[in-house]
């Protein structure tokens, strides 16, 4: 029977460990934290095992549907296949590496609030915050995963809108500067966003007749309004994506949250909406996306380039990697674009390259931050590669993993996005599509530039002498590094992992949309 609920498990047992972590934590202070890594871990056991194939060894090649009775509306189920389950592997993979590496990071956290407020220490006061950030993570991480395994409308509503209360009580209560404003900023923007993305979805169960992915007309739907449902979704998600114009919240809530939380809410909980607009637009409304493809395509291109441009500007080293997290959502959204299964894949896989690769680069800003006593000015930074050499590494590889170079899986997302950009533009013979993927490529240099100065700037050139006693932190946060450095290689050398079944499921798809 056990069997049976796999992703039941992996979904809901962090929900409901979250109050025992909060009553343990409480007594035992940072070592709940070992609680939460094992739970993510068993989480991460079961969805790995349910994404393993009975045929052949290949991961992701088994598709898995768990249904259950649910009367508000009908039944609710949880849904692995080859679209979801990249995300949620990443999604689970981060969290349960970033449990090990909150362990000493909160604690020094904590301990700087203290000093900052210049409140006496007190150990019990510490042991209740740590257990309450513990708790609010496993409930945080749970409704990520429970978005990309929804197979209902209102069913993912209600997890995309559970990711968001723990996140905004992670950074009003743990984060940095002014916290309390910048949560409220955080929530209100992706809640105006979710507001949009349910009017969408109830337009669409109201006249596609269910909410269930597998039900859904779309012909059910008078011409008349798709247009208003591909505005409200789109706008939704594009929101949760952090798309130029919509992206005013981002570089605030991932500046200023603590670096675990900024190293998921940049890799793995913004590119949640990809997933979404995939699962709504490819899957559910063919049509309505073919129509609003091309402005979705010049959104994708504007989103690139700016947020790549803005990186430049910053000083402050998390503010650097938010803006670029915007200029990578933006190659997700182009290759989501293409219309071509090819694109389409690099843009699910860019997901995966992003996640470690940004995963990386926030890990590492937290531990320059901690070791320099809270230093984020990259110009007060300076020769921190002989002094931080692990650190220097894992930044080393998770920019050339946003930059595209090989071996690294940035190389292989990069180059089936614009591959696909240019298949799916000479298979439509679109002379704008060209024009629009030329400039695309054209403006990849810029992630380039921001990465190499950005590298140089911290890790080369000449020390601080306030400096000179640092050293890499604890194997806590160097293991996590040394981790995530490796399977971004790893990734890159076996792009087939993510690609063997991905492909074919979108081959499907695009075959019936031609």
């Amino acid at each position: 029977m056990i069997l049976n609920l796999l992703l039941l498990q992996a979904v809901f047992l962090p929900i409901l460990i979250a109050p025992i972590v909060y009553l343990i934590g409480v007594r035992i202070g940072k070592n709940v934290g070992w609680v939460t890594f094992l739970t993510l871990l068993y989480s991460t056991g079961l969805l790995t095992y349910s994404g393993i194939g009975t045929s052949n060894s290949s991961l992701f090649s088994e598709v898995r549907l768990e249904s259950y009775s649910w009367e508000p509306i009908g039944y609710f189920g949880l849904y692995l296949d080859g679209l979801s389950f990249p995300f949620a592997a990443i999604i689970m993979i981060l969290s349960t590496t970033l449990a090990i590496y909150s362990m000493p990071y909160m604690e020094h956290r904590i301990k700087e609030e203290f000093h900052d407020s210049k409140k006496k220490f007190s150990q019990d006061v510490m042991n209740r915050k740590l257990a309450l950030y513990y708790s609010l993570y496993l409930v945080y991480v749970a409704g990520m995963l429970g978005t990309v395994l929804a197979t209902n409308l209102i069913q993912f509503y209600i997890f995309f809108e559970l990711m968001l209360i723990p996140s905004f009580f992670l950074i009003s209560e743990f984060g940095y500067g002014e916290r309390q404003k910048i949560s409220v900023m955080y929530f209100l923007w992706t809640h105006v966003g979710a507001v949009s993305l349910l009017a969408g979805i109830l337009t669409v169960g109201y006249f596609g007749g269910s909410f269930n992915f597998v039900e859904i007309a779309e012909s059910g739907l008078p011409g008349s309004i798709r247009i208003w449902v591909a505005i409200a979704i789109s706008f939704g998600l594009l929101m949760k994506l952090a798309a130029a114009g919509l992206h005013v919240w981002l570089p605030y809530a991932h500046a200023e949250s603590p670096t675990p939380i900024s190293a998921l809410l940049s890799p793995a909980m913004i590119g949640i909406g990809a997933y979404a607009f995939l699962r709504i637009f490819l899957f559910i409304l063919p049509s309505i996306y073919q129509n609003i493809v091309f402005v979705i395509s010049i959104w994708g291109l504007i989103t690139m380039i700016y947020g790549g441009l803005m990186a430049y500007a910053q000083d402050d080293i998390k503010r650097l990697l938010a803006y670029s997290s915007v200029s990578q959502m933006g190659y997700i959204i182009f290759g989501m674009s293409s219309l071509y299964y090819l694109g389409v894949t690099g843009s699910v896989f860019h997901y995966v390259s992003h996640g470690t690769g940004k995963a990386l680069l926030f890990m590492a800003a937290g531990s320059i931050i901690m070791q320099t006593g809270g230093v984020r000015s990259i110009k007060q930074l300076g020769g921190l590669g002989s002094k931080l050499p692990i650190t220097g590494v894992a930044a080393m590889i998770g920019f050339l993993a946003i930059v595209g170079v090989p071996p690294t899986n940035g190389f292989q997302s990069e180059w089936m996005i614009f591959a696909g950009a240019f298949g799916g533009a000479l298979e439509s013979g679109s002379t704008s599509k060209l024009i629009l993927t030329a400039l695309a490529l054209a403006g990849t240099p810029i992630t380039a530039g921001y990465a190499l100065l950005t590298m140089r700037k911290v890790f080369f050139g000449e020390l601080p002498k306030n400096f000179e006693k640092i050293k890499d932190p604890s194997l806590y946060m160097t293991v996590p590094l040394l981790f995530l450095s490796a399977l971004t290689l790893i990734i890159g050398i076996f792009p087939s992992l993510i690609t063997d079944s991905l492909i074919p499921l979108l081959q499907v798809v695009f075959g019936g949309m031609s």
